[in-house]
């Protein structure tokens, strides 16, 4: 079965009859990183954002589409597009990044978990001092 990413380049490419080389010189990223992308039955890791930019312009998608196909297809549950704010307050926009360390966290040991709570205590200490 094909993951995520595979099926949105694989569709795409099929929709516009374009090639790999068609969507790699459109998106200025190279034809085998596109055809590796398409033909993965896994992706190991999450591609660099200058590779999912590049792929976004080279298959005429929104760059959160393809990020969000990269990130199922490594394994990553990336969140909904908004969510409430804090007291009841109006939904914040997605942020892409915030997103993918929340599913990226999930992944860790219950103690790896416990030190990156840590570390964000701190950050966020460390910054109250600073206002």
């Amino acid at each position: 079965m094909a993951n995520a990413l595979q099926q949105l380049i694989r569709e795409r490419l099929d929709r516009k009859g374009w090639s790999y080389g068609d969507v790699a010189r459109r998106g200025g990223v190279p034809r085998s990183t596109v055809h590796h992308l398409a033909t993965a039955d896994r992706v190991v890791r999450m591609p660099q954002p200058a590779t999912l930019e590049g792929l976004s312009k080279g298959l005429e998608l929104p760059l959160d589409t393809v990020r969000r196909a990269a990130a199922e297809a490594c394994g990553i549950h990336v969140y909904g597009p908004s969510a409430p704010g804090a007291d009841g307050e109006a939904p914040r926009p997605a942020d892409p990044e915030v997103d993918l360390l929340i599913a990226s966290v999930q992944k860790l040991s219950a103690d790896d978990r416990r030190h990156v709570a840590a570390l964000v205590e701190s950050l966020l200490d460390r910054a109250s001092r600073q206002d």
